[in-house]
C-alpha cells in the first residue's frame, strides 16, 4: 500500500472540553505486552512518527512495562513534541507483585501517590486524562473521586476517566465530578458494553475509549496469519489458546472475506466498524510497527453503510466466540464485578 496522507479528524471526547484525534494510540505494547519490549529510542521514534501523522492522543499507564518502562518512554518522546498539542492519558490503580499477581487499589492516598509518581516519570506538569485503571471494590468510588477532583483543582490533571467501571460506579463517580471518558474493551468480538454502558455514557455525556479494538491484534491476523512472538502474553489468553483459537479462526476468515469486498485489510474493516459505532467512540490501537500504524490510519477512509455494519456484526456473533475476553488473572476486576461499597 503506498503511503498517502490521510487527514486524521479531531473530535470532542466527552463534554468537558477535551478534544482528541479520531484515533488514539495505545502505547503499552511498546513495552512488551504482545512481543519483546522496544528500547526507549525505538519507542520514542514510533511515538513521534505517529504524532507527525496526526494522531495526538496517547494512552499509557503506570502498570505498563518493567519498572514503569512505558511512562518513562512516553515522557522522553514528549520532550521532542509540542506538549500542548498532545493529549496524554495515563492510569493508576492496578498493582502487580512478582509472578503477575494483580491487585487493585483506589484509596485517596494511593491516588495522589500514583499521580505524583506518574507526573515525575512522564516529566510533565499535568496529565490531560487520568483514569482509574480498575475499580477498587473495597473503597467507595466517592472517596477515590474526591481525591481526583482535588488533583483537577490543583491543575495536576485536566480530566478524569474510569476504566472497566459498571453503571452504578459510573453514575456515582459522575455525581462527584464529571467523568470525561470511560475506557473499555470494545471490538468486534467484545461487545458486552453495548446494551447498558454505551447508552449510559451517551446520556451522561461521557466519551468511550475502546482499548484492544482489534481484539488484541486478532483481527489484524495475530496468531492466525502470523505466529505469536515467543514473549507474547497472548499465549496465555483464553481466546488465543488451544481449541478456542481453532474455533475463533473462522471469524477472522469471515472478516478477511468481507475486507476483500470492501477493498481494505481485515484490521481496517474491524476498526472502521468501530469508528462507525459513533463519533464518541475512540479506538486506541497500538503497534510496534509503523506499517501496521499506516494500515490502521487507513481505516478512517473506509465507508460502511448500515447494511455493511450489520453484515460485519453478524459475521462475528459474540455468543459464539470461544473463550473469555480477559486473562484469568484479571477477570475478577472486569466491569461486571465493579461495584464499590456505599459511601
Amino acid at each position: 500500500m503506498e503511503k498517502t496522507e490521510i487527514q486524521v479528524p479531531r473530535v470532542k471526547l466527552g463534554t468537558q472540553g477535551l478534544e482528541v484525534s479520531r484515533l488514539g494510540f495505545g502505547c503499552g505494547g511498546l513495552s512488551g505486552i504482545y512481543n519483546a519490549p522496544l528500547s526507549h529510542e525505538e519507542g520514542c521514534s514510533i511515538i513521534k512518527e505517529v504524532f507527525n501523522r496526526g494522531v495526538t492522543f496517547f494512552d499509557t499507564s503506570d502498570l505498563y512495562g518493567h519498572k514503569h518502562h512505558n511512562e518513562i518512554m512516553v515522557g522522553k518522546a514528549l520532550k521532542e513534541l509540542p506538549r500542548e498539542k498532545v493529549q496524554l492519558a495515563t492510569k493508576f490503580g492496578v498493582t502487580m507483585s512478582d509472578g503477575m499477581v494483580f491487585g487493585v487499589k483506589g484509596t485517596p492516598e494511593y491516588v495522589r501517590e500514583c499521580c505524583e509518581a506518574s507526573l515525575k516519570r512522564l516529566d510533565v506538569k499535568y496529565i490531560d486524562l487520568y483514569y482509574q485503571h480498575r475499580v477498587d471494590t473495597s473503597v467507595p468510588i466517592e472517596d477515590t473521586m474526591e481525591e481526583l477532583k482535588q488533583l483537577v483543582t490543583e491543575g495536576k490533571i485536566k480530566y478524569i476517566g474510569l476504566s472497566e467501571a459498571n453503571a452504578d460506579t459510573i453514575k456515582r463517580a459522575h455525581a462527584v465530578h464529571p467523568i470525561t471518558a470511560l475506557e473499555m474493551e470494545y471490538s468486534l468480538w467484545s461487545r458486552d458494553i453495548e446494551e447498558e454502558i454505551i447508552p449510559l455514557c451517551r446520556e451522561l455525556g461521557i466519551g468511550i475509549v475502546a482499548y484492544s479494538p482489534l481484539g488484541r491484534g486478532f483481527f489484524a491476523g495475530k496468531s492466525v496469519v502470523e505466529a505469536l512472538p515467543s514473549q507474547s502474553l497472548l499465549a496465555m489468553h483464553p481466546r488465543f489458546t488451544g481449541e478456542n483459537l481453532e474455533k475463533n479462526k473462522l471469524f477472522y476468515e469471515r472478516i478477511n472475506d468481507l475486507a476483500l469486498k470492501h477493498a481494505c485489510t481485515p484490521s481496517q474493516l474491524a476498526l472502521a466498524w468501530l469508528l462507525h459505532q459513533g463519533n464518541d467512540i475512540i479506538p486506541i490501537p497500538g503497534t510496534t510497527k509503523l506499517k501496521n500504524f499506516e494500515n490502521n490510519i487507513g481505516s478512517l477512509t473506509v465507508n460502511l453503510a448500515e447494511e455493511d455494519l450489520k453484515e460485519i456484526s453478524d459475521a462475528v456473533p459474540v455468543e459464539e466466540i470461544a473463550g473469555k475476553r480477559e486473562y484469568d488473572s484479571l477477570l475478577q476486576y472486569s466491569w461486571k464485578f465493579a461495584t464499590t461499597p456505599p459511601k
